[in-house]
């Protein structure tokens, strides 16, 4: 009774709250003018009232939710402890009551194509693009169909969660060069008041396991996930239709990723594209899975922070992913969820591949584990072991690759960071790293910064 009565306090505030706001902005309008000029200046108020009006909606829903969570909470026996840690933090929320799941729009799964095999044996490999309300998802949409060698074997599926219209619009003018889904469930996140900001990170979460779900149900063996803010290279598509082969032969291998975390310009080797790595570390931004890996990850999937979770040992276990020498992927979306996150920083000045390197013709088998792990592990150490004062004055008088040891965390984050490179950690995993190598180019050379031979494995109090 206490808490109904809050409510009405509160909601009857805002509403008069409102009105005086509407009623000064005519007070200070002192203009004396005629019907007809009256009747302009209220319609250029009547956007501000609006305005405030939402606000005070917005203010009314954020307090009703604290006092739903305040006093109906208070009756349960204990209260949860907070801790916010990737995606453990909905784990250590209260359970609320469910709400009606929105009724599905027009646009469902049953416009996805059902053809899942070509007739020569190649499979269907659907691009699966993640859209909510930014009409920049044109950029994207136009870019991939640039480059798109077949309509049959890479439909592209949008998947749109928000119910925007205006980028609904904007993904409808494509046509049936594309299929549109819509994510029903267009219901409020509960969360306590100071989690409030991380809302969108658990509708991203369901927006992802809803459509993984639809699309994986139809039946495709392999599907590449693009964000709305992706630009990718010429070879795009030639990169995964040559690499999901690795996926089904190699268990070692989880993802294909198109994206390098240290791809900036001045540390790749722009004169090999057709450079590939395995990397312990997971980067996304443009990867395929399986259809395998999506059983396993379905049934417990996180409802927050997918991307971290994704990366625990828990989930990796041990695998890898494909990652290139220079990224066939490139973001453009400085505003979003994570607010621009490394986007100043690092991700502008990531290089996009321009070359097409025929991926399909090339032997790619390096990459798988016996393979890789038989020459590329050896090589590295084996290489002459330099400073990275010497490398930085280029008073090394040998040609060809280098090695950088490093011994600790700290070590690791000043020479990184020295270097231009991402110097952070998930799960105790550094960015590109392979068996903690990390593999980069600088003043014509490439340089392994490499922990000791007698590396034991990656330390999870690093990140």
């Amino acid at each position: 009774m206490r808490t109904r009565k809050v409510q009405i306090m509160v909601i009857g505030f805002l509403i008069m709250w409102t009105f005086i706001t509407y009623y000064i902005l005519l007070r200070n309008n002192n203009v004396q003018t005629d019907t007809n000029q009256k009747q302009q200046q209220m319609k250029q108020l009547l956007p501000k009232t609006l305005l405030e009006q939402s606000k005070s909606l917005k203010l009314t829903d954020t307090l009703v939710s604290f006092l739903k969570l305040k006093y109906v909470n208070l009756q349960s026996s204990t209260t949860p402890k907070i801790t916010i840690v990737a995606a453990e933090i909905s784990n250590e929320l209260q359970e609320q009551p469910p709400k009606p799941t929105a009724v599905p729009s027009k646009a469902t799964s049953a416009q996805i194509p059902t053809n899942t095999y070509l007739a020569n044996g190649e499979p269907v490999i659907p691009i699966l693009v993640f859209a909510c309300n930014r009409i920049s998802v044109v950029k994207c949409l136009e870019n991939l169909m640039q480059y798109r060698p077949s309509v049959e074997q890479f439909p592209i599926i949008v998947s749109q969660d928000c119910g925007d219209e205006l980028t609904k619009q904007a993904i409808q003018s494509f046509g049936n060069q594309l299929t549109l889904i819509e994510q029903p469930d267009q219901s409020d996140i509960m969360v306590l008041p100071k989690e409030k900001k991380f809302k969108g990170y658990y509708k991203i979460a369901r927006h992802y396991g809803w459509a993984l779900n639809t699309t994986f149900q139809i039946g495709f063996d392999f599907v590449v996930i693009v964000e709305d803010d992706l630009n990718v290279a010429p070879d795009f598509f030639e990169y995964f239709l040559a690499t999901h082969k690795l996926l089904k032969q190699d268990k070692s291998l989880w993802c294909v990723s198109a994206w390098n975390d240290n791809g900036k310009e001045n540390v790749v080797d722009t004169a090999s594209p057709e450079l590939l790595y395995r990397t312990d570390f997971f980067p996304g931004l443009g990867w395929m899975l399986t259809k395998d890996l999506w059983s396993e990850l379905s049934v417990k999937w996180p409802k927050s922070f997918w991307d971290d979770w994704i990366r625990h040992p828990e989930q990796r276990k041990d695998r890898v992913c494909i990652r290139p020498e220079i990224s066939r992927t490139r973001t453009f979306g400085k505003i979003g969820v994570s607010n621009g996150l490394f986007f100043d920083k690092y991700l502008k000045h990531i290089k996009l591949s321009e070359n097409f390197v025929l991926f399909t013709k090339l032997d790619i088998s390096y990459l798988l584990k016996d393979n890789y792990d038989n020459t590329f592990l050896k090589q590295v150490y084996v290489l002459p072991l330099v400073t990275f004062d010497e490398l930085r004055r280029n008073l090394i008088a040998l040609e060809g690759p280098v090695r950088i040891q490093y011994n600790n965390r700290d070590q690791y984050k000043r020479i990184t960071r020295m270097l231009g490179l991402m110097d952070d950690f998930k799960s105790g995993v550094p960015r590109t790293a392979y068996h903690g190598i990390v593999s980069f180019f600088y003043n014509k050379r490439r340089v392994h910064l490499a922990p000791s031979a007698n590396w034991k494995g990656y330390d999870l109090s690093w990140s």
